[in-house]
């Protein structure tokens, strides 16, 4: 039996950020350096469910309704109950509108449909069946569907035939038409396989920041990195510049297509930089494109990257994209909103962590007034 790994908060909430913006499964696995898909989908369930507090649990623990960590207030208690009394009053109404008692079918149609939005284990819960016997029922429906097409074939064989053929001459006439499908590539095609062609990074920089987020002059160090904003009408993403001096965000850029042209469009907005520059990022396709990697270099900038799998190599960015929707988003409780409202939350709040946010570090000063005083 193989050893079980251990991921941290911070690569769980990564992965589940990344699968959400349509990132490929396969490149999470290699940046985050997890090593089966069936962690992110677990931690995608869980995401979905509003279990995001399970990412804290350790290995070999598994948290149910109501043994679950300690909650941080009464309010968090309560929102957790009333998630778990709605979604079972959501599945007893659709109990009644199918108007039939749950048997097996019934349940594996209700787990499937309701899936999407919840774990199957909660389903359960709610329907009061076994979550083994619903991967057993589901199992037995299968199989059952395929001897009925079976059956079919051979009914329709033996009819064509005025019952002449015994089974062996009926087993072959299958065998053979199998072979001429597979021969002449006439199975289903309702469901073909999706292979997307991954091609290979440009160029990944080495770490020289090493988390080394001290620096002693303006723009002799800068990090960048993309975050997810999945409260609007459509999914919209932030790419943001931040210079380690004084933690200030000198460019960022709001846009629905996490692609090369966006972080273009943020790298343009640098000011005149000094030489000897670092610009630190994560290994992402677009920050390992041609394009970018040309880009970075006419400005004269030297690049740097994260390990992969290691978010904590790019702290300083991902703790000020946590201030951001920990400050907003989620401290207002916003969960769907307009996309205009969600640019707008953005950037008002970037003018105030620049402008107005003190931070201890820099001698309760904001990060703009630091700079100023410095001068």
């Amino acid at each position: 039996m193989g050893t079980r790994v251990s991921y941290p908060v911070e690569v769980k909430q990564k992965a589940v950020e990344m699968r959400l913006a349509g990132v490929p499964m396969k490149e999470i696995l290699q940046e985050l350096n997890i090593k089966n898909k069936t962690q992110v989908q677990t931690w995608m369930r869980w995401h979905k469910a509003g279990d995001t507090h399970r990412f804290e649990q350790p290995v070999g623990k598994q948290y149910t309704y109501g043994k679950g960590p300690e909650y941080s207030s009464e309010l968090e208690r309560l929102q957790v109950e009333n998630r778990y009394l709605s979604q079972q009053n959501e599945i007893f109404k659709k109990v009644q509108r199918i108007g039939k008692e749950v048997d097996k079918e019934t349940s594996i149609k209700l787990v499937e449909e309701f899936r999407k939005t919840m774990t199957v284990q909660d389903v359960c819960v709610h329907l009061g069946i076994l979550r083994t016997s619903y991967y057993r029922w589901k199992k037995e429906l299968n199989q059952n569907q395929s001897k009925r097409q079976l059956e079919k074939q051979v009914g329709t064989l033996c009819r064509k035939h005025k019952y002449r053929y015994g089974y062996r001459k009926i087993t072959a006439i299958l065998k053979m038409r199998m072979r001429i499908m597979q021969k002449n590539q006439w199975q289903c095609r309702v469901k073909m396989k999706k292979r997307k062609k991954n091609g290979q990074p440009y160029a990944v920089a080495v770490n020289i920041l090493d988390r080394n987020f001290q620096s002693d002059r303006p723009l002799e160090k800068l990090v960048t990195d993309i975050t997810y904003l999945p409260y609007g009408q459509k999914p919209l993403y932030l790419s943001s510049i931040l210079d380690l001096y004084n933690g200030e965000v000198i460019a960022f850029n709001i846009g629905d297509k996490q692609d090369t042209d966006f972080i273009l469009n943020t790298l343009d907005q640098l000011p005149a930089l000094p030489k000897n520059c670092v610009l630190h990022s994560d290994q992402g396709s677009v920050y390992t494109s041609y394009e970018y990697q040309k880009a970075v270099h006419i400005k004269g900038i030297t690049m740097s990257m994260s390990r992969k799998g290691t978010p904590a190599d790019n702290a300083s960015i991902e703790s000020f994209h946590s201030s951001l929707k920990s400050e907003t988003f989620y401290l207002n409780r916003i969960d769907r909103t307009t996309t205009t409202i969600v640019e707008r939350t953005v950037k008002e709040y970037i003018y105030y962590y620049n402008n107005i946010r003190i931070q201890t570090k820099l001698n309760n000063q904001s990060p703009i007034n630091y700079r100023q005083l410095a001068v």
